[in-house]
């Protein structure tokens, strides 16, 4: 790995500490809670962010949200209610009212540089995802490879079955390629949790940041909102989904180990069975003297048989799916060109930011998929997995909202209060509800 485990983690700090500062709050008012000037449009973009949230919130009689999402109340008691659900039984709990503690120093920093919290939900999920698959990892048993060599093998079986064992051809395809190669390694290695801190960087800013109203920024009056209107519970959606995908692939590859088609060619098993691993021929490109190893996956803390499933492919594929669908500010939304057929009949054609959000959102999820396939990392079926494990993340992420009641205990024992994003005054003819793609 060489530089790389110095590079690697220092990226990622770098990523963190600047998200931090770019998304910090200068605004002179940054403890305002929901403007609600107007509750009808205020209502239908609740609605919108609520279905973009992949979650139904409560609502009161008023038409705005619940609780349970976001509304700071004032403290009764120093309590207030929360709504925790699950599979359709709804009901309320009382926790701790943090705001009586949002004058305290550490609140007070939050309040200027929210994206702090961000920081802590992803390293609280990240690292308790790292610390099982560790868990994992250093009680492994023979036999358990044993296992997860014979559930590869099942695998292969299955695709031959469906007509999509390409695997190895496409490997070989790259192989014959050296001057791609390594670019193929360097991109499995190295952009699956850099560029997810990214993302989530990006995503913040411009869903709460560019909309907060007491703030001037630069290309942006006080007053004014150029993010997307689908607002602070789009990123926390997503934010929720990584959760989500995180918890469930621990399950999986808990309960159904993995070998990864790199580890097949290992010379030292034998039998029949190392004998038809062996014949696939695959080659393990990312971890040797030529590869790009990244600290993340080369420790001995690291599970290698959770190839099942793909995580690198869930998570690009949320990220795609978020860049193809995010609904754009009104002034974003002008079709690209304009002539006398369109006119005629009627055509709206995409603007110029809708195309690039289109493109990346697929160039993304598909180069990584040719990068874990490529490298021999992944089966086609543990991406299949991966995209359920996302699609599940994506629908049911709002079963976290649960935990809140957790969250204010913990934030009541340390005596810090969270700062919660406006939910910002969105007009009639900004509400997304009509975005096209």
């Amino acid at each position: 790995m060489g530089a790389g485990m110095v590079i690697e983690p220092l990226v990622v700090i770098v990523l963190l500490f600047g998200g931090t500062w770019i998304n910090r709050s200068v605004g002179s008012s940054s403890t305002k809670s929901y403007n609600r000037r107007n509750s009808n449009d205020l209502g239908r973009a609740a609605s919108f962010d609520s279905l973009e949230s992949g979650y139904s919130s409560q609502s009161t009689k008023d038409g705005l949200l619940s609780p349970r999402s976001h509304s700071p109340q004032a403290p009764e008691d120093g309590w207030h209610k929360r709504q925790v659900g699950l599979l359709g039984l709804n009901f309320e709990v009382s926790s701790p009212n943090t705001i009586v503690f949002q004058d305290s120093l550490l609140s007070r920093l939050l309040r200027k540089f929210p994206f702090l919290v961000e920081c802590w939900y992803w390293a609280l999920v990240y690292w308790t995802y790292q610390l099982g698959r560790a868990f994992t990892a250093v009680t492994l048993k023979d036999d358990t490879v044993d296992v997860a060599r014979r559930h590869a093998l099942q695998l292969i079986v299955i695709e031959e079955n469906l007509g999509i064992f390409w695997e190895t051809l496409i490997q070989r395809r790259f192989l014959r390629h050296p001057l791609v190669m390594p670019w193929i390694n360097w991109m499995y290695s190295f952009i699956h949790i850099p560029g997810t801190i990214a993302f989530l960087v990006w995503l913040y800013y411009y869903t709460t940041v560019r909309n907060r109203i007491d703030e001037a920024q630069p290309g942006k009056p006080k007053g004014a909102m150029s993010g997307s209107p689908a607002g602070p519970l789009l990123y926390q959606a997503r934010r929720r989904t990584l959760a989500v995908c995180n918890l469930l692939a621990f399950v999986v590859f808990t309960l159904w180990p993995c070998m990864p088609p790199r580890l097949l060619s290992d010379t030292a098993v034998d039998g029949d069975e190392g004998d038809l691993a062996r014949s696939y021929g695959f080659v393990d490109t990312v971890h040797g003297i030529k590869g790009s190893g990244s600290v993340w996956t080369e420790n001995r803390f690291c599970n290698q048989y959770a190839a099942m499933p793909s995580l690198h492919f869930g998570y690009s594929l949320l990220i795609g799916l978020t860049l193809i669908t995010i609904p754009l500010p009104q002034h974003h939304r002008h079709t690209i060109l304009r002539t006398r057929l369109t006119r005629a009949l009627r055509l709206e054609l995409p603007s110029w930011r809708r195309l690039v959000c289109v493109i990346l959102g697929f160039l993304y999820p598909f180069t990584i998929l040719v990068a874990i396939v490529a490298t021999a990392n992944h089966f086609i079926l543990d991406a299949v997995a991966g995209a359920l494990v996302c699609a599940l993340g994506w629908y049911f992420n709002g079963v976290l909202l649960n935990l809140l009641p957790l969250e204010d205990y913990f934030l009541c024992l340390v005596r810090i209060h969270k700062p919660e994003p406006s939910l910002l005054d969105v007009h009639e003819e900004e509400c997304p509800t009509t975005e096209s793609v």
